[in-house]
């Protein structure tokens, strides 16, 4: 077994520390907040006084944090790179965007350590059930030092190619996603003004050419799939702000990039106005009560 520092322990972050507990790992824990700290303590992890005191001679560590600033300041400007035993693996499952990704593992490399970038989907409720897909870009060597410790947490785990590919193959997905949950709530709302029950329209396009996961899986009418945030008041599940942040990476890369994405940056206008009503903390799939 071995000694794990997972630092950054919020919705998604405890219940993959939590995870790495049950395997039989010595997981030592960080995060700003002590309630998260003390129920993961209680789960049986080890407090730490700092990122550098749960890295210190540490196997691997794993990293779940808001944005690229806290990434670097965990891993370069506290001390975790110098901080870790030698051949240790260290994971950021953050989603951030891609330069500060590629910033932080070139740091690692430079000090003979590997280094991935992992970002996840699935929500909390796959985070808690150990069934996460991550996408993870890094060296193959990485990649295979990482594996053992995702396969922990995760259900699909993809090498997305070198540094920094994991968060873009992230941003990638969930612009995408952004814009079918959209669409897919346009379509249901259209569809219950002109007179046609929600659940019949479910029963073709769900069969049809308008399938997709926000509809078979998310579906943002009520009453339709069981395990949809739909049915609980839209509570989060995955918030709107956190939907936002992504797509604006999204246009970040695609600004880097030079590339077009109309649709993309339509998605995030749309969640912007959403997220300045003050819906922020509400699923994203609730944007079908704005239609």
């Amino acid at each position: 077994m071995a000694v794990i520092a997972f630092i950054g322990l919020g919705n998604m972050g405890g219940p993959m520390a939590k995870n790495q507990i049950k395997a039989g790992h010595t997981v030592r824990v960080f995060d700003l907040s002590a309630d998260a700290v003390k129920t993961l303590t209680d789960a049986g992890g080890q407090a730490a006084g700092s990122p550098a005191e749960a890295a210190k001679g540490a196997d691997a560590v794993i990293t779940m944090l808001p944005a690229g600033k806290h990434v670097k300041q965990v891993y370069i400007e506290g001390g975790v790179i110098d901080a870790v035993a030698k051949g240790a693996i260290l994971m950021d499952c953050s989603t951030i965007d891609v330069p500060s990704a590629r910033e932080v593992i070139s740091a690692a490399e430079a000090k003979g350590v590997l280094m991935v970038d992992a970002p996840v989907s699935g929500g909390v409720a796959a985070s808690e059930g150990g069934t996460l897909t991550f996408m993870v870009g890094g060296s193959d060597a990485a990649f295979a030092a990482a594996k053992p410790f995702l396969d922990v947490m995760g259900k699909t785990i993809v090498h997305a190619g070198p540094a920094g590919n994991g968060q873009v193959a992230k941003v990638c997905n969930n612009m995408l996603l952004g814009i079918s949950m959209i669409g897919t709530c346009e379509a249901f709302s259209l569809g219950e003004k002109l007179g046609l029950d929600p659940k019949v329209l479910f029963e073709i396009s769900s069969k049809a050419s308008g399938q997709c996961w926000s509809m078979t899986s998310y579906c943002p009418a009520p009453g339709i799939v069981p395990t949809a945030p739909s049915n609980r008041d839209y509570k989060p599940g995955f918030a709107a702000a956190m939907m936002l942040k992504d797509l604006r990476l999204s246009q970040e890369a695609a600004a880097t990039a030079s590339a077009k994405t109309p649709m993309g940056k339509a998605a995030t206008d749309f969640y912007e106005k959403y997220v300045e009503d003050g819906n922020g903390n509400v699923d994203f799939s609730g944007v079908i009560r704005e239609l």
